[in-house]
């Protein structure tokens, strides 16, 4: 096996020593899971916790499964991303507190072997997480609601992917620039919030930007129709992450591994 195999699988062996890969998935199951079933069973939660007067009716209109499946992503959006950060704030800057990276690079370690390892390990749990969480929810609106179409499922799944790479993708460089995981966490949630919120603001304007990648998701739910904005989009996204990843290389070089 060449060295970035064996660094790839000593990282995914210690995503699921420090538990990670078991509360990860664990915890995007349930948030997936939950907005289907709240939405369907939301009139008798609003009945038993709305002290509403005795024989009043609710009814509330039915989301379709676009609809619910929609809410899945957004879910992702917010709680997810922060679900996602804390698991990988401190995929380089551990090693570099307690100066185990010293250890392995004075081994015929590359710097690029060792960051692209990393990325990849944590690319395969969120990803995968992502995916099983996803399923989940898919099955779930389709049992409660309207049918969404796995075609549709699929590629919105692989859009949003990529949106979550690129997420991966900030923090690996945060990581390299800063030391101290809660300083990682809030720089790497400052520049993915800011760029979701201009790219809901500005919308013309920031069309191809990565954070548009969830909006194109939502949509291909609906209508599987693959614009040429979301060729840019993609195309974009994939170049900012290989150019986050030569900044970590880069920056990680200058640092010494302490």
């Amino acid at each position: 096996m060449n060295t970035f195999g064996v660094l790839f699988k000593k990282e995914l062996h210690e995503l699921f020593a420090n538990g990670k890969g078991i509360w990860l998935p664990i915890s995007l199951i349930l948030l997936g899971i939950t907005q289907p079933l709240t939405n369907y069973y939301m009139p008798q939660i609003i009945d038993i916790a709305g002290n509403l007067p005795k024989g009043a009716i609710i009814q509330l209109p039915t989301p379709t499964g676009q609809e619910v499946l929609q809410g899945v992503l957004s879910q992702y959006s917010t709680i997810g991303i922060l679900l996602i950060v804390l698991a990988s704030m401190n995929m380089i800057s551990n090693e570099r507190q307690n100066h185990a990276a010293v250890l392995v690079m004075m081994r015929p370690v590359s710097v690029i072997q060792y960051i692209m390892s990393k990325w990849a390990a944590q690319i395969v749990l969120v990803i995968g997480s992502t995916f099983i969480s996803y399923i989940a929810a898919w099955y779930y609106t389709n049992l409660l609601f309207s049918h969404v179409d796995w075609t549709h499922m699929i590629v919105s799944f692989l859009l949003y992917s990529l949106w979550l790479i690129f997420i991966l993708s900030v923090l690996v460089a945060a990581g390299t620039f800063l030391l101290q995981s809660g300083g990682i966490a809030g720089v790497s949630i400052l520049i993915i919030a800011s760029l979701s919120f201009l790219s809901n603001l500005f919308t013309n304007q920031l069309k191809w930007s990565p954070a548009a990648l969830s909006q194109y998701a939502g949509r291909i739910l609906e209508k599987l129709h693959w614009s040429q904005s979301v060729t840019y989009t993609v195309v974009v996204t994939l170049v900012s992450c290989f150019l986050l990843l030569i900044a970590a290389v880069y920056r990680y070089k200058k640092v010494e591994y302490v």
